[in-house]
């Protein structure tokens, strides 16, 4: 396994230089355009926690920073931003809205939320903002959980099953108060060996079809923590 990958990346382009290093060198050999495929959307995330009276949670804010090159796929694909100065308009923002909210049925919105390793089921997202900053994407919308918990120990996630886009919660987290949040960094030399190890298990005819689910691996966990 190659050097540094132990440590995870401070910020999305670094882990996009690692993601082309020795591991997945190796595993390109296996399967060349499944690992060149994945990830290849990054998302800065921020959470804002909203807890009730009685510290049950209630509903989590998901903030989605997409990078700039998937940012200009979008325009291009909208047919925003014309002049390709990175600025738009009223009315390409009001075309831009939502855009990341129509989302296909079964998709849970890469966005887990557990209490005791159980799922808590989510409401449909509600948008809240759209804007675009030095030609990057950044969108808020809200969850509600469809029956409240109460806060303490419940573990909220952000990942795509299938990896082809890459979460990192480093645009803050928020909690309501009487809470806090830890933040577990993903142990990538793990996570990198997984794939490793699930990539030799299938034949490489295989693997661009059915990418291996390892996500979760890759993703920061989020714990909240409530009273003292």
């Amino acid at each position: 396994m190659g050097a540094g990958l132990a440590a995870k990346p401070k910020d999305m382009k670094t882990l996009q230089k690692r993601l082309a290093g020795p591991v997945f060198a190796t595993c390109a050999a296996l399967a060349p355009a499944a690992v060149q495929a994945h990830p290849h959307i990054f998302v800065d995330t921020g959470l804002a926690v909203q807890i009730g009276a009685g510290g049950a949670l209630e509903a989590v804010e998901v903030t989605w920073a997409y990078d700039e090159f998937y940012s200009l796929l979008i325009f291009e694909d909208l047919g925003l931003d014309p002049d390709a100065d990175g600025v738009l308009t009223d009315d390409e923002l009001a075309r831009l809205k939502g855009f990341d909210l129509k989302w296909s049925a079964g998709y849970a919105g890469d966005t887990y939320l557990t209490r005791n390793e159980a799922p808590l089921a989510l409401t449909a997202p509600e948008h809240l903002s759209t804007e675009v900053v030095d030609g990057r994407i950044t969108t808020r919308h809200r969850r509600g959980l469809k029956a409240p918990v109460p806060a303490e120990a419940v573990v909220i996630r952000a990942y795509d099953p299938t990896y082809y886009t890459a979460y990192t919660v480093n645009q803050g987290v928020s909690v309501g108060a009487g809470c806090r949040a830890e933040i577990t960094e993903p142990d990538l030399d793990r996570a990198y060996t997984l794939v490793e190890e699930l990539l030799y298990a299938m034949p490489a005819d295989q693997a661009e079809a059915a990418y291996p689910e390892v996500g979760e691996a890759f993703a920061d966990t989020v714990r909240l923590i409530c009273g003292d």
